[in-house]
């Protein structure tokens, strides 16, 4: 077994809690787009984001490390992409009153960019192990892809 550092177990805690606040936030932009299609899409977002936790959290447990308590926050030092990240979603909630589905998409898309930072953040770490690694820039690539996707479709006339 590797050995598991308090910054290797902050990891992976921050990631969790950053995959649980997208659950949450893909539900609620779910509920209230108008585009069927669309709310499809991101239901499908909200599941993925479901697997992106439950893979980190049984890596992490295969390590050793402690899963994060659903009362508290993010364990350790919070960094700025994960506090900018929560604020995205949160930020989500209040454009939902408009219910237009491109302030919707733009919201998804500013909370996926921070989601980024933070895997970005996490990938510079030198306590990762090659299994943890290759996890990270898997789930990295697919956020990335997502929100090029939701920048795509902003900029489409009539969206």
């Amino acid at each position: 077994m590797a050995l598991i550092t308090g910054e290797t177990a902050r990891i992976y805690n921050d990631l969790v809690v950053i995959n649980k606040a997208a659950i949450k936030g893909y539900l609620e932009a779910a509920e209230a787009v108008s585009n069927p299609d669309l709310k499809a899409e991101l239901l499908r977002y909200s599941e993925q984001r479901t697997r992106f936790a439950e893979e980190l959290e049984a890596q992490a447990i295969a390590f050793g490390v402690e899963p994060p308590s659903e009362e508290s926050t993010v364990e350790g030092a919070v960094t700025d992409a994960v506090a900018a990240m929560h604020r995205g979603w949160i930020n989500l909630k209040s454009s939902i009153i408009d219910r237009e589905d491109k302030v919707i998409l733009s919201e998804c898309e500013n909370g996926d960019a921070a989601a980024l930072m933070s895997y970005e953040l996490a990938l510079q770490s030198e306590d990762l192990v090659p299994a943890a690694l290759a996890l990270l820039r898997q789930q990295q690539g697919e956020i990335q892809l997502i929100k090029n996707k939701f920048a795509a479709r902003r900029s489409q006339p009539g969206q």
